[in-house]
């Protein structure tokens, strides 16, 4: 009964442990409009993300094309909950805040509302596919319906 016990207990905590370790989005990620949803007129935009993760941070670099126009844009992830500040292309400065909810990554971007003294609020989740060859990213503003953009790694 003792053995068994003790094997249990071994098995529980391998099990937590495993539970523990977040994803590794590192690599180069290829945006595939066909698999996204509510993409609108993004699903004319070819992007590239290149992502760069430690255990306290998570770094992208976008390269984006558009109707002809070329883009690159960077965002800065905080591991550890900290606020850090990014520029949204459509929001313009950014306070965001990361946590780790299983194996997702949400983030929380709050900015300047279009209308004066309002703030706006989106929720940025990432998560991979079970074969990490797929990466998705869902963006959600209020009671609007999600974006979903789906990424292959490259």
């Amino acid at each position: 009964m003792k053995t068994t016990f003790g094997v249990l207990v071994i098995f529980l905590l391998g099990l937590a442990a495993s539970a523990a370790t977040p994803p590794d989005f590192s690599g180069t990620w290829a945006f595939i409009p066909e698999k996204s949803k509510n993409i609108g007129m993004m699903s004319e935009m070819k992007m590239t993300q290149t992502i760069v993760q430690s255990s306290t941070s998570l770094d992208v670099t976008s390269d984006t094309t558009l109707q002809g126009n070329s883009q690159q844009t960077k965002t800065h992830y905080d591991l550890t909950g900290k606020t850090v500040t990014n520029d949204s292309p459509m929001a313009g400065p950014s306070e965001t805040v990361s946590r780790w909810d299983g194996d997702k990554l949400v983030t929380t971007w709050t900015s300047q509302g279009a209308v004066a003294d309002t703030t706006m609020v989106r929720t940025e989740t990432l998560s991979l596919s079970p074969d990490k060859r797929s990466m998705t990213m869902k963006l959600v503003r209020g009671s609007n319906s999600a974006v979903v953009m789906v990424f292959d790694k490259k």
